[in-house]
Formats: C-alpha cells, structure tokens, sequence
C-alpha cells in the first residue's frame, strides 16, 4: 500500500495538534504530506515565545487525559518518556473563593474524598458514586463516540449508544446533576468549573460532560517540564521522522478547482499540487474566507448562529520575584459570582463586570521557564466571543486583575515587571484567523454535539476534509489530536 500512497500528496492547512497529527498519521501510511503553517512556527495555539530569559506557553496550559498523549506516541513506537518528563501537579491547583477562602485539589483520591467530607459531612460517598459515573461517561465518550467522524446520525444508531442514552445523561445539565448532589457552593463550583470553557453555563451544558470531572479529578493534571510545547516539539519530531514537510509561514489565500476537486492550494508567494486536502486550521476562515460560495460548505448565517466557545484576555508576565506558597502553577480566582461571570460571556455577552479568571505560574514546578529568582506567569480571562478588543479594556482588567492577586499574595506584580505581553480577540483573529476571536473553537452544547457538529467532509469537494476544534469532537488538546487521526483515517480508508 506504501508505494502506491507515495504517489498522492495531501496538504495540512495548520500545523496545530489536528494539523501535526493527521499529517503524521497519514505519512506513516505512506502518503507524501505537506503541512502549511501561516506562521513562522509550528504548534498553532500552543506555541511559544523566549524573551529575556523567560519561556512563555502561548496557549493550552493544562494537561489533561495523560493515556491519549501516551496512546498517540504508542502508535509510532514512542512513550512519553522519549520526549519529555512528565510530573503530576500536587495540589493539581487552587480555588480562590471570597473572604480569603480556597481550596487545594489534592491529586489523590482519598484526600480528595476526605475533603469533601470536611467540607460537607456524607458527601464523600456522593462523589465515589458520581465519579464513578463520569468514569463510564469518560470511557463511552473516550473510546467510542470521539473515534467516530460523525458523517450522519446512523453512526450513533447502535445498541450500546441507545442503552446508554439516559445513563450518559446527555439530556439533562450538569449544573443540575451537581446541585441535586452536593449543597455546599465550593464544592458545587469545583465540580461546575471544567465545563466553564466548553461553552455554555453549566445549566446549559449536558450532564454527559461530568466524563471532564472524571479526566480533572481521577486521572489528574500533569506537566510536561520544559512546558506544554514540549508536545508540539515532540508531534513535529515524529512527522519528520515519517517524512511529512513543515512548511512555515505559509499563509494560505486560495484554491483551483476542477470537477469539485481542490487541484492547488495558493499561498502569498507560492503554489502547491494536493490529491487531497485537510483544512486544520480555522473551520470558519477556509469554508469563508479561502474557499469561494459555490465551494463552501456553509453560509455567513449558519456560521452566525453557531454557539461558540470563549475568547480570552491573556496576560504574559515575567516577574523580578517569586510568589509566595500560596500561589499555586495552577490558581483560579472564583472570588467573584461563577453565575454572573458565565451569563457575561454565554447569555448576554459583554466585558465581565466581576470577572473570574486564572493564574498559572509554571516556574513553581518548573525552573527552566524564568531566570533563577524570577516567575513566570500567565493570567487568563474568559470572554464573550466577538466583542470589541481594545488596550484601554485590556488595561482596565489588567488592574483588575494584578488589585486581586495582590489581595492574596501581598504582592503589586506590576511593580515586579520584567516583561509584560497582552493577547486577546484581535490576537486571536490575526494569528489564527480566529472566528469571532474565539480561544477554545466550538461550543459543546447539545445541539452542537457529535453529528450535529460542523461536518468533517465536505460536500461541495470530494477531496476536502476538515479537522481541529471547530468539528468533531470539539474543542481541546486531547480532542484536537483525535480529530486529526480520524480526518485522516478517512483518507486512509479509500485505499485499503
């Protein structure tokens, strides 16, 4: 099969996790690929900067569901362990709640169900039953649903997806599921919060999604050291290695067709011949932007309607000073309302008025990320998709921010600056071609789940898929990787 595979040349708009792992996928099948990244380096969000001594994750920071990193690195011989040391974070991070409260996630079970009974007597059991629960979910979701382009609903019609409906609770809320468990308001918010980004409040978002409880609170967060682009650094080697040609800034403006099929893909300065295509960059920007509207898959309004997941205000600090111990690598500020927070970005969308938002400082774990007596930090915020980005806004939260950790650590970061970086919408849209200025791609609410998601193939050309967080299976590192294996196997499938 190998030999006739070298004879068809597939271009990867992207170069993020979708993008590297589709490419790589497909070139240890044999197929001659090509990936076009429109910027100078590869790795899409989870790219990074160096300056003055500090090495900055531009993007994804949590490492969640570890077996899917491993299982990935399997496929082509590796492990983990060939490319970066891996360390579980404990406490995995922090909840700052009001009046000076917070809790520390232990990255044990046991501790983790003796603090549920300290806070809430009989609770403990509560959640052994509701973990035990997301397990399935995890599992289902995991090892079936992800896996499945998600061409049309027949793929979903089987007897153990239809048995499992109801117990998967894809019909009712997480919120609600939570609150009729638990009374307590930190423990109902440490269970709420993974949902903050899929997009949706947690009353809109399905019980089903508990399965990101179980991957939090069961299988942990971890840390690649060296930082999380230690993966894309990683995902490039073993596509070289398979042959595959990363092309940087590359910034693809247009296709030719012939017959309904891409024949080349335009970039500023050049011209490339492709047999196949997958667009892992944007979903929105190539089906609206690149292609033209006899080639597009959907219309401006299709795309106007879709609920999408937040954008964000991003800060990167580099600080003259060490934090104190009781800023954790992972800290989230729910010193505010949760509810206000998350109807400000899903329900009637505008810059927060009491903002949630997170710390992450990798140089408590990680020494090699800032210079020796120094930290290195990165604020986010999260945003209502799509609203207008300016750095008079940008400041106001920047203070806003800095007024509340000072609150918690004695300590005015601003007067500690060595460097200082904002990234928000405009950011997004400029480097990403970032629809609406969005960070983390679709919303997984119901109606945008699994076959209702933006199709994978396309059908106004036969050679035209697409991969990455604005399709199946959504948003994610994790989900991200999967996407591209099953774009890819889709090629795959027409020549075995």
């Amino acid at each position: 099969m190998s030999s006739i595979n070298a004879n068809i040349k597939i271009g990867v708009v992207g170069s993020g996790f979708a993008g590297l792992a589709a490419a790589t996928e497909l070139a240890d099948k044999g197929f001659d690929v090509t990936v076009l990244e429109k910027n100078d380096s590869f790795g899409g969000r989870a790219r990074k900067f160096e300056v003055n001594g500090f090495s900055f994750d531009m993007g994804p920071s949590w490492y969640w569901m570890p077996e899917v990193f491993e299982d990935y690195y399997g496929r082509y011989g590796y492990s983990v362990s060939d490319f970066y040391d891996l360390k579980r974070l404990d406490p995995s991070y922090q909840i700052m709640f009001k009046n000076g409260e917070s809790l520390n996630i232990p990255a044990t079970l046991n501790d983790l169900y003796r603090l549920f009974e300290e806070i809430e007597p009989g609770s403990s059991k509560k959640l052994a039953n509701f973990l035990d629960e997301a397990k399935y979910k995890y599992e289902v979701g995991m090892n079936e649903f992800v896996w499945k382009p998600s061409h049309n609903i027949l793929e979903f019609v089987d007897t153990r997806v239809l048995k499992s409906a109801f117990k998967l609770q894809m019909f009712s809320s997480i919120s609600k599921q939570v609150r009729s468990l638990f009374k307590n308001e930190k423990l109902r918010a440490l269970l709420e919060f993974p949902v903050l980004f899929l997009g949706a409040t947690p009353q809109d978002t399905p019980a089903l999604y508990s399965l990101m409880n179980y991957a939090d609170l069961s299988l942990g967060t971890w840390y690649p050291l060296g930082g999380m682009n230690k993966i894309v650094e990683a995902f490039t080697s073993i596509a070289k290695e398979k042959g595959v040609k990363l092309l940087a800034s590359q910034n693809v403006v247009s296709v030719s067709d012939k017959n309904s099929t891409i024949t080349h893909l335009h970039t500023d300065n050049q011209s490339h011949h492709f047999n196949y295509v997958i667009a892992a960059c944007d979903y929105h920007h190539f089906d609206q932007q690149i292609l033209n509207s006899s080639q597009s898959q959907y219309s401006s309004e299709y795309w106007d309607t879709r609920s999408m997941a937040p954008s964000s205000l991003l800060y990167y600090l580099g600080l003259d000073i060490k934090l104190p111990d009781n800023i954790h690598h992972h800290n989230l500020f729910f010193d505010e309302d949760f509810d206000t927070h998350a109807t400000e970005i899903y329900k009637n969308p505008k810059w927060p008025s009491k903002p949630l938002f997170y710390l992450c400082s990798p140089s408590k774990t990680d020494t090699s990320v800032a210079p020796q007596g120094c930290e290195n930090v990165f604020l986010l915020m999260p945003l209502a998709p799509g609203l207008q980005d300016d750095e008079d806004k940008r400041d106001i939260y920047f203070d806003i921010m800095c007024d509340r950790i000072l609150e918690r650590s004695s300590i005015d970061i601003r007067k500690h600056l060595l460097y200082k970086r904002s990234f928000a919408m405009e950011n997004f849209k400029r480097d990403y071609n970032s629809y609406k200025g969005n960070a983390y791609g679709l919303a997984n609410t119901l109606f945008q789940t699994a076959f209702l998601k933006p199709k994978m193939k396309s059908k106004k050309l036969s050679n035209l898929y697409y991969a990455g967080q604005l399709t199946t299976p959504g948003p994610g590192v994790p989900p991200s990787i999967i996407s591209g294996l099953v774009a890819a196997n889709e090629i795959i499938k027409k020549y075995n």
